[in-house]
């Protein structure tokens, strides 16, 4: 979100266009909680107004093909609108992959807004990932449903899919002469779904989406700190 100064909503309360995405009369008032809400956001309003006119010109849905890129949205879903929901976004990346990384996570609850991240000073893109997603899980304070959103193919896959389990059941081998790798955060991860009532839910990266940039800024701050702890697992197969 850090380079977004315009938000467009196409489906939602209000439509148009919208300075701010916090605040009285802000893009989020427009699409939090609303079914199927479209909305991105632009560096500028003429990027805006572009998109947003464009939108106009065909119906939601419709194969973009060379026009206006499709606008990216939250999927529905049956618990998206429920007032008890745990609405989580989790990102995380490592520079040079590996090397030093970080995760960041923004979790929206009954109104209320929370904001943590952490980093380590040798692991990878994946490990960050998973790491979001287990601190996000494991530092819950609200009770209930929850929706976890990931720019991550694979975490969302490898827990939608059932590979996370399968490789669980074998020992973690992902085939019969291949371990899977970063056994160590998958158990964890399950672990802590196997307790609460999650839903995972892939949504595309550098895509607009404010709460998951919101994400990758932390992700960055995390990754430039100087003094980062290890990731003692990582460093350890890795014989250091």
């Amino acid at each position: 979100m850090s380079n977004k100064k315009w938000y467009a909503v196409g489906k939602g309360r209000k439509k148009g266009l919208f300075e701010k995405w916090y605040g009285a009369g802000g893009a989020y008032e427009q699409v939090n909680g609303f079914p199927g809400a479209v909305y991105r956001g632009f560096p500028s309003r003429q990027e805006a107004e572009r998109w947003l006119a464009g939108l106009r010109d065909r119906p939601v849905g419709r194969p973009a093909g060379k026009g206006p890129e499709k606008p990216s949205a939250p999927p529905s879903d049956r618990r998206s609108n429920a007032a008890d929901a745990v609405v989580i976004y989790t990102d995380g990346g490592s520079l040079r992959n590996p090397g030093p990384g970080g995760f960041g996570v923004v979790e929206l609850c009954k109104g209320r807004r929370r904001e943590f991240s952490g980093g380590y000073r040798l692991t990878t893109n994946n490990r960050m990932e998973l790491t979001a997603c287990i601190e996000a899980l494991r530092r819950l304070r609200c009770k209930g449903p929850v929706i976890l959103h990931s720019d991550s193919k694979y975490v969302v896959d490898g827990i939608t899919k059932g590979w996370a389990r399968r490789w669980r059941a074998r020992g973690w081998m992902r085939t019969p002469t291949e371990k899977a790798k970063n056994a160590d955060l998958w158990a964890q991860l399950l672990a802590l779904i196997e307790c609460n009532d999650v839903e995972f839910r892939w949504v595309k990266g550098h895509a607009g989406i404010p709460e998951n940039e919101r994400c990758d800024a932390l992700v960055n701050r995390e990754q430039a700190k100087q003094g980062l702890p290890p990731d003692v697992e990582y460093e350890r197969e890795l014989g250091k």
